[in-house]
């Protein structure tokens, strides 16, 4: 688990790597990162450190950062899901798959965490399990629009095509205001459904 006081700054952030906003990303992790200073909270710092060399595109480096923050804090979820997608970006797919696993054990809570491992799978075409994975996520964290719009994904992959509607409508309405290109997407995907 990470420190409370950093909680909703990593959900922010989640959220601004997830949709592209790279400023907005990098301004949060700054927050971050000036808030593990002044608490001397050295995981934290580590963590958020990371962020700005994932956002630079040095996944080896942030590797080494995160590697880092679970010295300091070993029931880190956020660490774990972000060394899974590290080693992705890496090439290095042998064994990603029990790094999530290793973070989920040790912050189960961690919505994050199992979409990733989701979309993972979802990649290696396991979609059954991809399908517990984001439903875990939701569980978690209801208002998560890209785990829904993974979802119908999965769904639609599978042949439930009236469950994938389902759910891109319901990623169209958590989406809120903004990710106009993404909502036309998803929009689209519920036309071409609602059509077979």
């Amino acid at each position: 688990m990470n420190h409370p006081d950093f909680t909703q700054l990593r959900r922010d952030l989640d959220r601004a790597i997830t949709f592209g906003e790279e400023t907005r990303a990098r301004d949060i992790a700054t927050q971050g990162l000036k808030l593990a200073r002044e608490r001397a909270c050295p995981g934290e710092e580590c963590y958020f450190s990371a962020q700005f060399d994932i956002l630079s595109g040095d996944c080896a480096k942030a590797l080494l950062r995160l590697e880092q923050a679970l010295v300091h804090n070993p029931a880190d979820g956020a660490a774990y899901n972000d060394i899974a997608l590290c080693r992705l970006e890496l090439g290095q797919v042998d064994g990603t798959l029990d790094v999530f696993d290793r973070g989920i054990a040790v912050e189960e809570d961690y919505a994050t965490i199992h979409h990733n491992k989701g979309w993972f799978l979802h990649n290696l075409g396991q979609d059954e399990a991809a399908l517990q994975c984001f439903r875990r996520a939701l569980e978690l964290e209801p208002d998560r629009a890209v785990t829904c719009e993974n979802l119908a994904s999965v769904c639609e992959n599978l042949g439930r095509y009236s469950e994938a509607v389902e759910y891109y409508r319901q990623a169209v309405r958590l989406l809120g205001d903004g990710a106009d290109d993404i909502r036309s997407q998803l929009e689209a995907a519920i036309r071409r459904l609602d059509k077979s």
